[in-house]
């Protein structure tokens, strides 16, 4: 398995600053779920502007806030992560919804995917960017999911891309051209077996799918990983 997202920014600094935020919420007594209230906290704060480029980030602050959050839920959960193998994409993308939809929300995951086989157009008139994984984790309430979309890892690249949606299960959830879920959107993609995202409920709708895997990992996943 390769590393992920979690490791290479927060591998050597999470035990060292993510106790310090668990006991500031548990003195609050705050839900660590509660982002506006995790983002208050004094710890929390310092970690973000520790993290962010001496440039600034502009309204990129918000990707960098969602992604310190979803870190910490990650790190909170002990660091599960499920793997998707090649061989278990398709079926994944393309299969039924039947026994995933009686599936409970599981706590914090990283679900890591096949390296570029699923793409997104992540900046609306700019390359599209190949899918690491996603960061998944429920709501307060537990009716909707936070999936943080991980684009554009690549050795010679400092840093990466994210996109974040929110929401419940997507109902009846079909493409305005008619295509199928997940299809490839690139020139040559499905000859190539590529897959890709188009929109935040695609994403939402994967974070289910891959969230899934946790209650009931079928053949071609890996268990849970601590």
């Amino acid at each position: 398995m390769r590393p992920t997202p979690f490791q290479l920014v927060f591998g050597t600094s999470a035990q060292e600053v993510f106790p310090s935020i668990k006991q500031a919420l548990a003195d609050a007594g705050h839900d660590p779920r509660d982002r506006d209230r995790f983002l208050m906290l004094r710890e929390v704060v310092t970690l973000v502007r520790e993290l962010r480029p001496d440039e600034g980030l502009g309204e990129g602050i918000d990707q960098l806030a969602a992604l310190v959050h979803q870190a910490y839920l990650h790190w909170e959960a002990g660091e599960r992560v499920i793997e998707v193998t090649p061989e278990h994409l398709a079926a994944l993308l393309q299969g039924s919804r039947e026994a995933e939809n009686n599936a409970e929300s599981p706590s914090a995951l990283y679900a890591q995917l096949p390296q570029h086989r699923i793409w997104a157009e992540v900046i609306p008139g700019h390359p599209p960017e190949p899918l690491d994984g996603c960061f998944v984790h429920p709501t307060m309430d537990e009716s909707a999911l936070r999936v943080l979309g991980v684009f554009g890892m690549h050795p010679e690249r400092e840093g990466f891309s994210v996109v974040e949606a929110t929401g419940p299960r997507p109902l009846a959830l079909m493409r305005g051209d008619g295509t199928e879920l997940f299809s490839p959107t690139l020139s040559g993609g499905k000859s190539a077996g590529l897959f890709s995202i188009a929109g935040e409920e695609e994403l939402i709708e994967l974070g289910w799918r891959t969230s899934a895997l946790a209650a009931i990992p079928p053949a071609g996943a890996s268990e849970w990983r601590a």
